[in-house]
């Protein structure tokens, strides 16, 4: 799955993408807020200035991810 792929479904109130293979996808400044991404691979994903407010990352990879400027407030890490 991609980026633009995951956005199209999380707008249409898909929130659940637990295993979902996010890697090197780039989420940069999008709205996630409330997304489950457990056991996601995210590893070099681009999520700068994404707001991941109450995202559930639990056991997520985010090895070589872009956090810089990313809202987790609430988030489970």
């Amino acid at each position: 799955m991609d980026g633009h792929e995951l956005v199209k479904l999380y707008e249409k109130g898909i929130r659940d993408f637990s295993e979902a293979d996010l890697k090197n996808a780039d989420l940069s400044g999008i709205n996630l807020s409330g997304i489950f991404l457990t056991n996601a691979d995210l590893s070099d994903a681009k999520l700068s200035r994404a707001f991941l407010i109450g995202a559930n990352l639990t056991d997520a990879n985010l090895g070589g991810a872009n956090l810089r400027g990313a809202n987790l407030e609430g988030a489970n890490l």
